[in-house]
């Protein structure tokens, strides 16, 4: 419903980084599904995308024209070059480079299973939880968590006969 009929040709499946996303999807909804963009990123994409490259990102990411993806491509993957400030990055003085990245898809997952990696092997405090497979952050691990038994109630008839019931 409300949905104008376009005649230029939908693409219904369009592969943005690494992804493939629905292509009745606007430019901004569509891109936010990629690993490595969020709501804010997908946002400030979509701004550039309106001022510099003067294209519309509310129209439809499947009726993009190849160019057209060409272009949101290389703005997904430098987006410093267009603008973009580098707090909205994802890797941040890069260990490796030094430089200020922004990381998508399988290029995300492969770093921080590297920055993971590198911490154990130095043997840091982090590489240690890490290898433990305990909290990493500081948070508390003595009754909350998401592994480990759990302790749940049990109700008087179904305790042992003969025991006493527990006073309050």
């Amino acid at each position: 419903h409300g949905r104008k009929e376009s005649s230029a040709r939908l693409t219904s499946v369009i592969r943005i980084a690494g992804k493939d996303v629905n292509g009745s999807l606007s430019v901004e909804r569509a891109i936010d599904s990629v690993k490595g963009i969020g709501r804010d990123m997908a946002r400030a994409i979509s701004h550039v995308m309106e001022s510099k490259l003067d294209m519309d990102p509310k129209v439809e990411i499947g009726s993009l024209d190849e160019e057209g993806i060409t272009k949101l491509e290389a703005l997904i993957k430098d987006p410093q070059k267009y603008g973009i400030p580098k707090f909205m990055l994802n890797r941040n003085k890069d260990f490796e480079t030094g430089k200020d990245l922004h990381a998508v898809g399988n290029e995300l997952i492969f770093a921080n299973r590297q920055d993971i990696s590198r911490d154990v092997t130095l043997r840091t405090w982090r590489g240690a939880r890490h290898q433990y497979g305990q909290k990493v952050r500081g948070q508390h691990t003595r009754s909350t968590g998401r592994t480990g038994a759990t302790m749940g109630v049990t109700k008087k008839s179904a305790m042992k006969p003969g025991a006493p019931a527990a006073k309050s």
